[in-house]
């Protein structure tokens, strides 16, 4: 009888603990839209960053970049979370003081120009919370067509005279954000 007991209780045991390894090993998959950072300077052997976004990678499949994008709607700048600028020090966006800090990022698209929105809204999905009374900075800069399409959602930065240029890519469409140090 105890030894009847013993064994039920040692299996039980072993059942308990295979059933919670099993549970703790199930993992989400692949994001369809996978989460990327994009800085500045953009070398991982450079510490010393003036600025960085966290951003979602939306693909096309086929689909047009202003069927995502909406033209004249307020866009998160991505997929998923809106894209969450980090500015190490002190910055200007067309003559607007950034200061050194964590803000989101949107953009209202169209198809000659884009207006970029610097806010201090934190940890939102989406564009869907969005508040203008929140903005920071905004600037419109032209839209400019590439030989290249990208698929998926892209951010790079380049070294700029005073700062920084942000370049936003999807299909055909480029945007280039100019940010200057303070």
């Amino acid at each position: 009888m105890k030894t009847t007991r013993l064994i039920t209780t040692i299996t039980f045991a072993f059942l308990m603990l295979l059933s919670f390894n099993a549970e703790a090993q199930k993992f989400s998959g692949l994001d369809k839209s996978p989460m990327d950072a994009a800085s500045y300077p953009s070398s991982y052997k450079e510490s010393n960053k003036l600025i960085k976004i966290v951003y979602s990678r939306p693909q096309l499949k086929g689909r047009e970049v202003y069927d995502l994008a909406k033209p004249g709607e307020v866009w998160r700048l991505g997929a998923n979370e809106a894209a969450e600028l980090q500015v190490y020090s002190d910055m200007t966006l067309d003559g607007k003081d950034i200061k050194k800090g964590t803000y989101t990022m949107y953009a209202i698209p169209g198809e000659n120009e884009w207006t970029i929105i610097i806010s201090t809204d934190l940890n939102v999905w989406g564009s869907y919370f969005y508040d203008e009374k929140n903005d920071v900075a905004r600037i419109t800069v032209p839209t400019t067509k590439s030989e290249e399409s990208l698929e998926a959602f892209s951010i790079a930065f380049d070294e700029a005279e005073g700062g920084t240029d942000m370049h936003i890519g999807w299909g055909t469409v480029r945007v280039a954000v100019p940010f200057s140090k303070s």
